[in-house]
């Protein structure tokens, strides 16, 4: 699974740069760059359709994984999962492609960001704003309902947005098909995330995907608002008390009119809770809300099976193969990759300070050589606990104790940006998004020394009374 953490750990939103010329992959037409995102069984990787230029993102499942962990089932709901939905606030399927160990699922490129990353960095939106993305998240939701598609895992990390700032849901991997739903009509797998999650999906008795999802769209609604959870508790027990009861207070800014409508759809009774109808109709929703158009396609799943077939009269079967032998120095980037790997065009976003804000996937700049740097990274994540794998300028971080969800495990990656500037990312690979921010700031104090400090960051430094190296 992918896209998730962002849940598992991928996204389709994020950077891109297809790396310099050297070492090339190409899947089918598609050439392949620089990694996303990735979890347990899958990686995103941007890439580039050679015929048209069009920039899109590809998941690639190892077979051999999902077949060993019986996976089969839950790959081909999810791609006939996104098949189904055509929406425009809904992260966008292209086609499916396999090969002999892999499979490899098209998907729309989105390079907005996370809303996530805008309540992390604000901590809360304005009333009209949180309203218009909770608009177009009821209405994206709504739909894949009427699709019979529960999305089941909906939370800020899995929304991201576009470059005009339109919400796009992603991470469907958890989604549930009419086939799942039992004689009595109701889903029995207990998933998604615990703060977002239902009070009936906890109690494991089933659920009405639709009400669940509602649910977790509530307390979307209130983390945009408030920049905080409704429940949020270290102690798992103590949070599912906290949900089975609803108890939570609100902020004194709510109004009167979003609290009342949050409140009924934070009921912890789904018989009594409102419907996305209802919602559809309250007067608070309503406010300036314009449903989206678009047109209504007839998708057929008749290939999703042939991603299993191995044979090479299939279609959708591709070889991937490597153009020129690895490099023996960091990937380039050229500007243009450089820019698109930030938010849009903000520049501003490229490189967090370093002890500010850490994103699951943060950057930092050194003028150190590449060898020096991996040296360090190496010298400062051992002592922590740390296994450290190098691959060329890459490198694979796995902790070796386990935490609150399973072994931390942090991929980096050193690109040359500039002669002499090299751009250092690293990304959860696995484990606890907590737990990794806790990891960079314990990490980034034993890479001060390297890390390129610009005169507006020296000044910040002397003026917090730190010492700066330039």
């Amino acid at each position: 699974m992918v896209m998730a953490s962002r849940s598992s750990g991928g996204g389709v939103g994020g950077g891109s740069g297809s790396g310099s010329s050297q070492g090339r992959t190409r899947v089918g037409r598609y050439e392949l760059g620089r990694t996303l995102g990735e979890g347990t069984f899958a990686k995103v990787k941007f890439a580039r359709n050679v015929e048209t230029g069009e920039n899109v993102a590809i998941k690639i499942l190892d077979k051999e994984k999902v077949l060993k962990h019986k996976m089969i089932g839950q790959i081909k709901r999810e791609i006939s999962t996104m098949k189904l939905i055509r929406h425009p606030h809904v992260i966008r399927m292209f086609e499916v492609m396999a090969s002999k160990t892999k499979i490899y699922i098209v998907m729309e490129f989105v390079t907005g960001g996370e809303l996530f990353d805008k309540i992390a960095t604000r901590g809360r939106l304005k009333e009209d704003e949180a309203r218009k993305y909770f608009q177009q998240l009821i209405n994206a939701v709504d739909y894949c309902h009427s699709r019979g598609v529960y999305h089941r895992d909906l939370k800020p990390e899995n929304l991201l947005l576009d470059p005009s700032g339109l919400l796009k849901v992603s991470d469907f991997g958890l989604s549930a098909l009419p086939q799942q739903v039992r004689e009595d009509g109701l889903l029995h797998t207990t998933c998604g995330t615990p703060n977002y999650v239902a009070p009936e999906v906890i109690n494991n008795k089933g659920y009405d995907g639709a009400k669940a999802d509602l649910w977790s769209c509530g307390v979307i609604l209130f983390v945009l608002m408030a920049g905080y959870l409704p429940f949020e508790e270290s102690n798992l027990m103590a949070l599912y008390k906290k949900i089975f009861k609803a108890d939570f207070t609100f902020p004194p800014w709510f109004s009167s009119s979003a609290k009342k409508l949050i409140k009924r759809i934070l009921d912890p009774n789904p018989a009594t809770r409102i419907t996305f109808a209802e919602v559809l109709e309250n007067d608070w929703f309503k406010k300036g809300y314009k449903a989206p158009i678009f047109e209504h396609e007839e998708v057929t799943l008749d290939d999703v099976n042939a991603i299993f077939n191995e044979t090479a009269e299939s279609p959708n079967f591709v070889v991937e193969r490597r153009e020129v032998p690895p490099t023996t120095t960091p990937v380039t980037m050229n500007a243009f990759e450089l820019i698109s790997t930030s938010q849009g065009l903000n520049l501003s976003s490229l490189f967090e300070k370093q002890m500010g804000l850490v994103k699951r996937e943060t950057r930092f700049t050194s003028k150190c050589p590449a060898n020096d740097i991996i040296s360090k990274i190496e010298e400062a994540a051992m002592p922590m606990g740390f296994d450290v794998k190098k691959n060329n300028y890459k490198m694979k971080l796995h902790g070796e104790k386990s935490g609150r969800k399973g072994h931390l495990s942090i991929a980096t990656e050193i690109f040359e940006v500039a002669p002499s500037l090299y751009m250092v990312e690293l990304r959860k690979a696995g484990g606890d998004t907590l737990e990794f921010h806790k990891f960079y700031k314990n990490l980034s104090t034993g890479l001060k020394d390297i890390v390129w400090k610009t005169g507006e960051d020296v000044k910040e430094g002397a003026s917090d009374g730190g010492a700066s190296t330039s």
